[in-house]
């Protein structure tokens, strides 16, 4: 049974019974059908739906927003900007298409030579429940104009945005197949992923789902984008103005209630400036509104699950152990009317030894870990020291220090004086045990590409050329390739091309025309016959 429950009061809102195996084949079977035929639409075509799409989505925003408040508990003014922004991915996708499909020349010393970019026809996404829309939008708009179809495999406590998606796509206009949200529970996907008929998936998501479809993925031989956790930095060094940076904690700390990969939850400050930065830090936690999400005064609402609270609560648990004190928060929030709710309180909590383990886990919810340096080599060795390389925001207005920031730190994006945020303008990613590939911008969409060589050789001039007869094609260059340069240096090996005709070749010739005065003898002028005449061809290569 897949259910949604609203985190805010504990309310089941609708339930939902996953896929039958026989209903779920029939899905794939019309995804492959779709998969033939929709790649033959002319690209102006596939422009005009997306279009349509990115302005149904902005029409329909209040009910969007609220669906997505109610199912997992975003605040509701987050929720319209994140409707914003699925809208504005769409129209990106739209307006560049054709430059990010364009074949891309490449000059060779053939008549043409170029890269095409190809659909690889069904594609697998399996989403998270944090961003509901935005999650499915970044993939979904690249991979439809691209000509891909998409499959759509979202988290189990989201069906009502799941399928908010699929009705979105087809009152588009979009072919009927393009684009199938699948009520199926994880332990399906294994079989789904299997199909010969699925040609590609992209997970975001944990750790562990990375892990286990990638291994699929890869014994299956088929192409993988892993967008996993974080545990992203944010360094403060002494030259940064803390009026901006401090702020701009506070919120990239509990951005949508804390549950972003991209939060920041490491904050690693100078110790020339720490104890203003704690004392402020500390303070901005503190005076965030928790409360009912569809509330426009509310800043953090509910966690998405219970079982999300009790994560918290143990990791907290283990912080205090490892050294840990905590300065704000610490336990569930009390909210009124929200007894049953999923509220946690906004925790700070400094002074964790550095080789603690909770320091190597991602924290998914609304508590910041505060630590001390004294050296920017410190900060950049501290913040390293994760198994997480998704982004880092710095600030600093050191020309040298962000130099060798946005070098040394290991990571798939650095943000300089301001907070880390994903963009459809910029590739999306991380390294290490954040994932690999990237969404977004024209990396993104070209990781669901076959990047195609093609060839034209120019055509022969003479029908019976040599093998080592030059190429024709214009060399671009101006200078012969290095095959030319042998093959014009061999050709006098080849017996059927005559020399330049000189007057000793001439008289040579004249007398091969003569009758020879007996076997074996030189010819009417004396001469010698040739002992050595010019190997064949086939002795030169070594056949003969």
């Amino acid at each position: 049974m897949i259910q949604s429950i609203n985190p805010a009061n504990g309310k089941l809102l609708r339930s939902f019974d996953p896929l039958s195996p026989d209903a779920l084949n029939a899905r794939l079977v019309l995804a492959a059908s779709a998969a033939r035929t929709y790649p033959r639409e002319s690209l102006d075509q596939r422009i005009f739906w997306m279009r349509r799409l990115a302005a149904i989505v902005d029409a329909d925003s209040e009910d969007l927003a609220a669906t997505m408040t109610s199912e997992m508990g975003k605040t509701l003014v987050s929720a319209r900007a994140e409707v914003a922004k699925c809208a504005a991915v769409c129209r990106y996708y739209a307006e560049n298409a054709n430059r990010i499909l364009t074949p891309e020349r490449i000059p060779t010393e053939h008549q043409e030579s170029y890269v095409r970019y190809d659909p690889l026809g069904v594609v697998l996404a399996v989403m998270p429940w944090n961003f509901p829309l935005w999650q499915v939008f970044r993939f979904l708009a690249p991979a439809l104009m691209a000509g891909n179809v998409g499959l759509l495999k979202h988290a189990s406590n989201v069906p009502q945005c799941a399928l908010a998606i699929e009705a979105l796509v087809r009152r588009a206009g979009f072919p009927r197949g393009v684009f199938q949200t699948l009520l199926i529970e994880a332990r399906q996907v294994e079989t789904l992923l299997a199909d010969d008929r699925v040609a590609a998936v992209t997970v975001t998501g944990s750790e562990a789902a990375g892990r286990a479809v990638a291994a699929q993925a890869g014994w299956l031989i088929k192409k993988t984008v892993l967008e996993l956790g974080g545990s992203d930095p944010f360094i403060v060094l002494p030259s940064a103005d803390l009026d901006i940076a401090i702020p701009t904690a506070v919120k990239a700390r509990c951005i949508n209630n804390g549950q972003s990969c991209i939060a920041a939850k490491r904050f690693i400050v100078h110790e020339s400036i720490y104890p203003e930065f704690e004392r402020r830090f500390v303070a901005g936690m503190k005076a965030l509104t928790v409360g009912d999400p569809m509330l426009e005064t509310t800043d953090v609402g509910p966690l998405a699950t219970r079982q999300m609270i009790d994560e918290l609560l143990d990791q907290v648990t283990r912080a205090r152990e490892s050294g840990g004190r905590v300065l704000a928060g610490g336990s569930r929030a009390s909210v009124e009317d929200g007894r049953f709710g999923n509220y946690f309180e906004p925790t700070v909590i400094a002074g964790i030894m550095r080789d603690a383990p909770i320091t190597q886990e991602e924290i998914f919810g609304p508590v910041a870990m505060l630590f001390r340096v004294g050296s920017l080599d410190e900060a950049i060795a501290l913040a390293n020291d994760t198994p997480f390389g998704l982004a880092a925001s710095v600030w600093t207005n050191d020309s040298e220090e962000q130099r060798r920031l946005t070098i040394q730190l290991q990571c798939g994006a650095v943000f300089v004086n301001t907070p880390v945020a994903s963009d459809p303008r910029l590739p999306f990613g991380g390294v290490k045990r954040s994932g690999y590939g990237r969404e977004l911008a024209t990396e993104g969409m070209r990781e669901f590409l076959n990047a195609k060589t093609v060839v034209i050789a120019a055509p022969e001039l003479e029908t019976q050329a040599s093998l080592f007869d030059s190429p024709k094609a214009e060399v671009r260059s101006g200078k012969p390739s290095e095959f030319q340069q042998i093959a014009e240096q061999l050709r006098k090996f080849d017996p059927r091309l005559e020399p330049a005709a000189t007057p000793a070749a001439e008289s040579r010739k004249d007398a091969a025309t003569q009758p020879s005065q007996s076997a074996g003898s030189g010819s009417e002028s004396g001469e010698e016959p040739d002992k050595n005449p010019p190997p064949s061809r086939g002795s030169i290569l070594g056949l003969r």
